[in-house]
């Protein structure tokens, strides 16, 4: 966040510059982005041959002995990113219709861009600033509540899925829930509701947005619209656990399609209630996989190679896309 927040400071101080000529702000901001671009890629290197809990030699090695390397398998897997990515752009497309209408092509840009944008900001919060700075400024804090509120929708589903994947999981399964960890749960519970009363009652305000309205706007929308978004949002978090699920078969995990589910889902939503990098988020992710698929008895090494396979396809490599439209953004018009 820092990181993105030191950019966003120097493209300001460059702009108001006025002594610097044309050419060295150009200078300036090319030198910014590349910056950018050459960070992304330097982690993605980084988290492929220095994975503490999976090296890369291994990682190939255990693919290619399952046959994932063939080419029916690998168009697949390119399909079902590609339908991800189409759907979350398309739910990006629509919901920033109520301030402007874009093509795809424009959506698809500002998505991508703002993925490779916030790869290593925490919990992908780098993604506000870097969709927002595509629009006027007089749009600017309304792009940012309809990114978040396009990241809530996502995250709702993820909760009811994950919920009821949770249920089926403690039903079906040994688990082993400890009294610390239920006191944990309750009073991190009532800190939550505490906060909350807290903030109503003091009518907190962030950057001009009070609370109230901020939940007027979202009312505002309708019922259809936000219905519509998350609809967009359930079709893509079955097209990621899916994906997830071929891989594990793939990777020769015998295990009915219920039972996958009840696995994948209680993962996603573990995983997505821990603050994180995207960068690291396999790292997280595969921690909890691991447990999690302990409970059903798999190995350790499909489970891992599963995780790192999904993170390359669905975050590494559209930020590799991404890194055109950043390179290709227009900072000096962006900040008119």
């Amino acid at each position: 966040m820092c990181f993105l927040v030191y950019f966003a400071t120097t493209f300001t101080k460059i702009k108001m510059n006025s002594s610097l000529p044309y050419k060295t702000k150009q200078f300036f901001f090319v030198l910014i982005k590349l910056s950018i671009v050459v960070g992304a890629f330097y982690f993605i290197y980084q988290k492929l041959l220095n994975n503490p809990d999976l090296k890369f030699e291994d990682f190939l090695r255990f693919l290619d002995k399952n046959e994932l390397f063939s080419t029916k398998n690998i168009i697949i897997l390119l399909v079902l990113s590609v339908f991800n990515w189409f759907l979350e752009i398309t739910k990006w497309r629509f919901l920033i219709s109520k301030i402007k209408r874009i093509t795809f092509l424009e959506a698809t840009e500002q998505s991508l861009g703002a993925l490779t944008a916030s790869i290593f900001t925490p919990n992908r919060i780098g993604e506000y600033g870097a969709k927002a700075i595509y629009f006027a400024k007089t749009h600017r804090k309304k792009v940012l509540l309809l990114t978040l509120i396009s990241n809530m929708l996502q995250m709702s589903v993820t909760v009811i899925f994950g919920s009821i994947g949770l249920f089926f999981l403690y039903s079906n399964f040994e688990i082993d829930i400890s009294y610390r960890i239920l006191r944990g749960i309750a009073i991190l519970a009532f800190i939550t509701l505490f906060g909350f009363l807290g903030i109503k009652q003091n009518r907190f305000k962030m950057k001009g947005f009070s609370l109230e309205k901020v939940l007027d706007y979202v009312k505002n929308l309708g019922v259809h619209y936000l219905g519509f978004g998350l609809l967009l949002s359930v079709f893509r978090y079955a097209v990621f656990s899916f994906q997830f699920y071929f891989i594990l078969s793939l990777l020769g995990v015998d295990l009915h399609y219920f039972d996958a589910m009840i696995l994948i889902t209680s993962m996603y939503l573990l995983a997505s209630i821990i603050p994180s990098i995207s960068l690291f988020d396999v790292v997280i992710k595969g921690s909890v996989a691991l447990y999690i698929f302990g409970l059903a008895g798999i190995n350790q090494l499909p489970i891992l190679s599963c995780v790192l396979l999904m993170w390359l396809l669905n975050f590494a490599l559209p930020s590799v896309f991404g890194s055109y439209y950043v390179l290709n953004f227009n900072v000096l018009k962006s900040l008119d």
